[in-house]
Protein backbone atom coordinates (compact mmCIF):
# COMPACT_ATOMS: atom_id res chain seq x y z
CA UNK A 1 0.00 0.00 0.00
CA UNK A 2 1.14 3.16 -0.89
CA UNK A 3 1.17 6.52 1.65
CA UNK A 4 -1.36 8.58 1.78
CA UNK A 5 -1.73 12.09 0.56
CA UNK A 6 -0.06 14.87 2.57
CA UNK A 7 -3.06 16.07 4.97
CA UNK A 8 -3.83 19.82 5.58
CA UNK A 9 -3.05 20.24 8.97
CA UNK A 10 -5.27 22.80 11.53
CA UNK A 11 -3.55 25.44 13.33
CA UNK A 12 -3.70 23.95 16.67
CA UNK A 13 -2.02 20.78 15.97
CA UNK A 14 1.10 23.15 14.34
CA UNK A 15 1.57 24.67 17.06
CA UNK A 16 1.38 21.62 19.42
CA UNK A 17 3.97 20.07 17.35
CA UNK A 18 6.28 22.67 17.61
CA UNK A 19 5.96 22.82 21.65
CA UNK A 20 5.72 19.18 22.47
CA UNK A 21 7.38 17.53 19.53
CA UNK A 22 10.11 18.91 17.88
CA UNK A 23 11.32 19.27 21.55
CA UNK A 24 11.57 16.17 22.40
CA UNK A 25 13.23 14.77 18.86
CA UNK A 26 17.34 14.32 19.22
CA UNK A 27 18.35 16.73 16.57
CA UNK A 28 16.07 19.71 17.53
CA UNK A 29 15.92 19.10 21.50
CA UNK A 30 17.86 21.93 23.00
CA UNK A 31 17.51 24.03 20.72
CA UNK A 32 15.81 27.48 21.09
CA UNK A 33 11.72 27.48 20.39
CA UNK A 34 12.59 30.46 17.80
CA UNK A 35 14.82 27.71 15.40
CA UNK A 36 12.05 25.20 16.18
CA UNK A 37 9.22 27.29 14.52
CA UNK A 38 11.52 27.98 11.56
CA UNK A 39 10.99 24.81 10.59
CA UNK A 40 7.17 24.68 11.39
CA UNK A 41 5.77 26.19 8.27
CA UNK A 42 7.83 23.41 5.85
CA UNK A 43 6.16 20.31 7.94
CA UNK A 44 3.53 18.02 6.46
CA UNK A 45 1.79 15.41 8.27
CA UNK A 46 1.08 12.06 6.93
CA UNK A 47 -1.05 9.59 8.80
CA UNK A 48 -1.10 5.91 7.91
CA UNK A 49 -1.98 2.46 8.44
CA UNK A 50 -0.28 -0.66 9.37
CA UNK A 51 1.56 -1.95 6.32
CA UNK A 52 1.61 1.28 4.72
CA UNK A 53 5.43 1.82 3.00
CA UNK A 54 6.74 5.14 3.34
CA UNK A 55 9.33 4.69 1.05
CA UNK A 56 11.51 1.84 -0.43
CA UNK A 57 14.95 0.32 -0.73
CA UNK A 58 16.16 2.40 -3.88
CA UNK A 59 13.75 5.11 -4.14
CA UNK A 60 15.00 8.73 -4.33
CA UNK A 61 15.61 10.06 -0.72
CA UNK A 62 14.36 13.22 -0.64
CA UNK A 63 12.78 13.51 3.07
CA UNK A 64 13.59 12.68 6.48
CA UNK A 65 10.51 11.65 8.73
CA UNK A 66 9.90 11.58 12.88
CA UNK A 67 7.31 9.39 14.25
CA UNK A 68 4.14 11.13 16.35
CA UNK A 69 2.28 8.03 17.48
CA UNK A 70 2.58 4.57 16.36
CA UNK A 71 5.99 2.55 15.43
CA UNK A 72 7.19 2.09 12.08
CA UNK A 73 9.71 -0.41 11.03
CA UNK A 74 13.57 -0.34 9.36
CA UNK A 75 13.97 -3.23 6.87
CA UNK A 76 16.01 -4.36 3.83
CA UNK A 77 15.46 -7.15 1.42
CA UNK A 78 18.37 -9.72 -0.30
CA UNK A 79 17.72 -10.89 -3.65
CA UNK A 80 16.46 -14.31 -2.93
CA UNK A 81 13.44 -12.27 -0.68
CA UNK A 82 14.74 -12.68 2.57
CA UNK A 83 14.17 -9.75 5.26
CA UNK A 84 15.71 -8.27 7.76
CA UNK A 85 14.74 -5.77 10.32
CA UNK A 86 17.25 -3.46 10.91
CA UNK A 87 15.34 -0.98 13.32
CA UNK A 88 11.71 -0.20 15.10
CA UNK A 89 10.97 3.64 15.07
CA UNK A 90 8.82 5.03 17.88
CA UNK A 91 7.44 8.56 18.63
CA UNK A 92 10.09 10.90 18.84
CA UNK A 93 12.27 8.94 16.48
CA UNK A 94 13.70 10.14 13.22
CA UNK A 95 14.47 8.37 10.13
CA UNK A 96 15.67 8.40 6.73
CA UNK A 97 18.54 10.97 7.48
CA UNK A 98 20.93 9.43 5.58
CA UNK A 99 19.80 10.80 2.25
CA UNK A 100 20.12 14.35 3.38
CA UNK A 101 24.09 14.51 3.14
CA UNK A 102 24.42 11.49 0.53
CA UNK A 103 21.38 11.88 -2.16
CA UNK A 104 21.70 8.69 -3.30
CA UNK A 105 19.04 5.95 -2.99
CA UNK A 106 17.25 5.02 -0.19
CA UNK A 107 19.19 1.72 1.77
CA UNK A 108 16.31 0.56 3.30
CA UNK A 109 12.30 0.25 3.27
CA UNK A 110 10.18 2.47 6.22
CA UNK A 111 6.67 0.64 7.17
CA UNK A 112 3.80 1.16 9.28
CA UNK A 113 4.45 -1.63 11.98
CA UNK A 114 0.92 -0.37 13.81
CA UNK A 115 -1.54 2.66 12.42
CA UNK A 116 1.11 5.83 12.83
CA UNK A 117 1.23 9.40 12.43
CA UNK A 118 3.75 11.37 11.34
CA UNK A 119 5.56 14.62 10.12
CA UNK A 120 8.01 15.09 7.14
CA UNK A 121 10.56 17.63 6.31
CA UNK A 122 11.70 18.72 3.02
CA UNK A 123 15.51 18.91 2.25
CA UNK A 124 15.07 21.35 0.19
CA UNK A 125 13.85 22.99 3.67
CA UNK A 126 15.98 21.21 6.29
CA UNK A 127 19.68 21.91 4.15
CA UNK A 128 18.99 25.78 4.87
CA UNK A 129 17.86 25.68 8.06
CA UNK A 130 20.82 23.39 9.06
CA UNK A 131 23.65 25.46 7.63
CA UNK A 132 22.42 28.47 9.48
CA UNK A 133 22.55 26.53 12.52
CA UNK A 134 25.53 24.74 13.33
CA UNK A 135 24.66 23.73 16.72
CA UNK A 136 21.39 21.45 15.07
CA UNK A 137 24.43 19.81 12.44
CA UNK A 138 26.30 18.70 15.51
CA UNK A 139 22.51 17.23 17.07
CA UNK A 140 22.37 15.42 13.62
CA UNK A 141 25.79 14.18 13.53
CA UNK A 142 25.72 12.81 17.04
CA UNK A 143 22.13 10.91 16.27
CA UNK A 144 24.22 9.48 13.22
CA UNK A 145 26.83 8.38 15.28
CA UNK A 146 24.29 6.94 17.87
CA UNK A 147 22.88 4.91 14.55
CA UNK A 148 26.55 3.83 13.97
CA UNK A 149 27.35 2.35 17.28
CA UNK A 150 23.77 0.17 17.81
CA UNK A 151 24.33 -0.78 14.28
CA UNK A 152 28.09 -2.18 15.31
CA UNK A 153 26.47 -3.42 18.59
CA UNK A 154 24.24 -5.27 16.35
CA UNK A 155 27.12 -6.81 14.30
CA UNK A 156 29.12 -7.71 17.38
CA UNK A 157 25.74 -9.87 18.69
CA UNK A 158 25.38 -11.72 15.63
CA UNK A 159 28.49 -13.17 15.95
CA UNK A 160 29.40 -13.58 19.70
CA UNK A 161 25.62 -14.02 21.40
CA UNK A 162 23.55 -16.67 20.80
CA UNK A 163 20.02 -16.19 19.25
CA UNK A 164 18.27 -16.56 22.97
CA UNK A 165 20.94 -13.96 24.06
CA UNK A 166 19.73 -11.94 21.27
CA UNK A 167 16.20 -12.48 21.78
CA UNK A 168 16.45 -11.37 25.26
CA UNK A 169 18.84 -8.24 24.34
CA UNK A 170 15.97 -7.32 21.54
CA UNK A 171 13.09 -7.61 24.19
CA UNK A 172 14.46 -5.19 27.12
CA UNK A 173 15.57 -2.61 24.59
CA UNK A 174 11.72 -2.53 23.10
CA UNK A 175 10.82 -2.78 26.89
CA UNK A 176 13.10 0.16 27.32
CA UNK A 177 11.57 2.44 24.67
CA UNK A 178 7.86 1.05 24.71
CA UNK A 179 7.34 -0.72 27.80
CA UNK A 180 4.58 0.51 30.36
CA UNK A 181 3.49 -0.87 33.72
CA UNK A 182 0.99 -4.08 33.52
CA UNK A 183 -0.34 -2.90 36.58
CA UNK A 184 0.46 0.85 37.44
CA UNK A 185 1.81 0.44 41.27
CA UNK A 186 2.76 -2.83 40.91
CA UNK A 187 6.07 -3.73 39.66
CA UNK A 188 5.65 -7.31 40.60
CA UNK A 189 3.48 -7.51 37.72
CA UNK A 190 6.04 -6.80 35.17
CA UNK A 191 6.57 -4.16 32.12
CA UNK A 192 3.91 -4.57 29.07
CA UNK A 193 5.86 -4.25 26.03
CA UNK A 194 3.00 -3.82 22.88
CA UNK A 195 5.88 -3.97 20.34
CA UNK A 196 3.54 -4.36 17.25
CA UNK A 197 5.92 -7.11 15.86
CA UNK A 198 4.72 -10.61 14.32
CA UNK A 199 6.55 -13.24 15.30
CA UNK A 200 8.36 -13.51 12.13
CA UNK A 201 9.46 -9.46 12.59
CA UNK A 202 10.49 -10.45 15.98
CA UNK A 203 12.82 -13.04 14.27
CA UNK A 204 13.95 -10.44 11.43
CA UNK A 205 14.82 -7.89 14.01
CA UNK A 206 17.41 -10.88 15.81
CA UNK A 207 18.75 -12.02 12.58
CA UNK A 208 17.39 -15.57 13.50
CA UNK A 209 14.59 -18.37 11.79
CA UNK A 210 11.36 -17.85 13.41
CA UNK A 211 11.08 -21.58 14.98
CA UNK A 212 14.44 -20.58 16.79
CA UNK A 213 13.31 -17.46 18.15
CA UNK A 214 9.82 -19.31 19.31
CA UNK A 215 11.58 -21.66 20.98
CA UNK A 216 13.53 -19.08 22.66
CA UNK A 217 10.03 -16.93 23.98
CA UNK A 218 8.82 -20.45 25.28
CA UNK A 219 11.87 -21.51 27.23
CA UNK A 220 11.57 -17.90 28.63
CA UNK A 221 7.63 -18.41 29.74
CA UNK A 222 8.74 -21.69 31.25
CA UNK A 223 10.95 -20.12 33.07
CA UNK A 224 8.65 -17.31 34.44
CA UNK A 225 10.49 -14.47 32.80
CA UNK A 226 7.69 -13.64 30.46
CA UNK A 227 4.14 -14.00 29.44
CA UNK A 228 3.18 -13.66 25.78
CA UNK A 229 0.78 -12.18 23.98
CA UNK A 230 -0.32 -11.22 20.74
CA UNK A 231 2.10 -8.45 19.32
CA UNK A 232 3.15 -7.93 23.18
CA UNK A 233 5.26 -9.15 25.86
CA UNK A 234 4.73 -8.45 29.40
CA UNK A 235 8.40 -8.83 30.87
CA UNK A 236 8.32 -10.51 34.55
CA UNK A 237 11.59 -10.87 35.44
CA UNK A 238 14.22 -8.15 33.80
CA UNK A 239 16.84 -8.97 35.69
CA UNK A 240 17.36 -12.46 34.40
CA UNK A 241 16.55 -12.27 31.41
CA UNK A 242 19.78 -8.91 31.34
CA UNK A 243 21.79 -11.51 32.45
CA UNK A 244 20.89 -14.03 29.42
CA UNK A 245 21.30 -11.16 26.78
CA UNK A 246 24.73 -10.52 28.28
Amino acid sequence: MGVPGRAQRPAPWHAQLVDDLLARVPLFAGLSEPDRQALSDHLDRQDVTRGDVLFREGDVGDRVFVVLSGKVKIGRQSADGRENLLYVMGPGDLFGELSLFDPGPRTATATAVTDASLVALDHTALRPWLRSRPEAGALLLRVLARRLRRTNDTMADMVFTDVPGRVAKALLDLADRFGEPAQPGNEAAGVRVEHGLTQEELAQLVGASRETVNKALADFATRGWLRLDSRAVVLLDRERLARRAR
